[in-house]
């Protein structure tokens, strides 16, 4: 039988052990989980698939996978460095009792903590010893420094290429119904349609798992990936998120879903400007169109016509700009006034 190889998908077993204990800390069998007491309700049990090499498991584990025979049970033991880690003394962090008791806390050995730092990232840790006013956090991985043993049993190889990108999809992305995503695959390229589970699965789980799924479909050598919809279609704002178009009508206000504009409530004396612009703005189009017909008696269709665009662009102009002070209006009438005279000399 063939030995696997980097790149391929398999179904794997296992159960993990810490060397220096033996105690179980992972395993595939539901079993085993609930006898040594890490049982997960919301855990799925069974044999899980991984693209070898991809880092889909523990790295000391994912490179001793190659060269398995399916069928077979192995024992792997992986060292420190390739498992969680050496420890490292420069995260084992003092504290004082004062600390922990302003927030309501008694601290005591093996306590679980968790700080989050300057950087907003969030640090776990459990307290070691609690002596003279002092409590000693070690922010170590539980099993930094340990030798770890797998059990695996390599149970499956998967050659067929839809199989191999439902395993995938699988393995990232549990709660969806696989049986109901449309899958097509070519040579180099690979479609995956959600679409008849889009509203099945909430929106950023999806967007997670696509990108994820990308990155595995491109190690296994795939080169075009699809998706339907795609990243960019569900981060897009629905109708209902977006809001409606702001409106132009003067006192109306801004439109909800626009995070970089405020809605404001206006004073009673803007109020009050607001109606007289009203006032002022239902008596322009008759004005207009006086001076238009003058301005425009005796000119020629073609400059007739132009003229009229301009005065047109005025009008909107003056209909969407809002009167808030009487320095603007003192301004706006000047304004409409050099207009008149110039429409006069025309």
């Amino acid at each position: 039988m063939m030995a696997i190889k980097k790149g391929d998908v398999i179904r794997i077993h296992y159960t993990g052990k810490v060397r220096e204990t033996g105690e179980i800390f992972d395993t595939t069998y539901e079993k085993v989980a609930k006898e040594a007491g890490i049982y997960n309700e919301k855990g799925i049990y069974g044999p899980v698939p991984v693209a070898v090499g991809a880092g889909h498991v523990i790295k000391g584990l994912d490179e001793q996978l190659a060269g398995l025979e399916v069928g077979k049970k192995y024992e792997i033991t992986v060292q420190p460095e390739n498992g969680f880690g050496k420890r490292d003394p420069k995260l084992i962090k003092i504290f004082t009792l004062g600390q922990f008791r302003r927030q309501g806390l008694r601290p005591f050995p093996g306590m679980p903590v968790e700080i989050e730092t300057e950087g907003g990232r969030k640090l776990k840790g459990r307290v070691l010893t609690v002596s003279g006013g002092r409590v000693r956090v070690d922010f170590n991985h539980p099993y930094a420094g340990k030798h770890l043993v797998y059990e695996v049993e390599v149970v499956e190889k998967i050659g067929d290429p839809i199989e191999r990108v439902k395993a995938l999809l699988e393995l990232r992305m549990p709660s969806v119904d696989h049986e109901k995503v449309l899958i097509e695959v070519g040579e180099k390229d690979v479609t995956v349609d959600f679409t008849p589970v889009h509203n099945e699965v909430d929106k950023n789980t999806l967007v997670l798992g696509e990108i994820l799924l990308e990155s595995d479909l491109k190690f296994i050598g795939y080169e075009e990936i699809t998706f339907k919809p795609g990243v960019d279609e569900l981060l897009k704002p629905s109708e209902e998120e977006a809001g409606e178009e702001p409106s132009e009508e003067i006192g109306e206000g801004v439109a909800e879903g626009n995070p970089k504009m405020e809605k404001k409530v206006p004073s009673e004396e803007t109020t009050e400007e607001r109606t007289e612009e009203k006032a002022e703005i239902q008596e322009e189009p008759e004005n207009e169109k006086a001076k238009e017909a003058e301005t425009t008696k005796g000119k020629p269709e073609d400059e007739d016509r132009n003229s009229r665009k301009g005065t047109k662009g005025r009008k909107t102009r003056r209909t969407t700009t809002r009167k808030t002070s009487s320095k603007k209006k003192t301004k706006a009438a000047a304004g409409k006034m050099e207009d008149e005279k110039a429409a006069g000399s025309e």
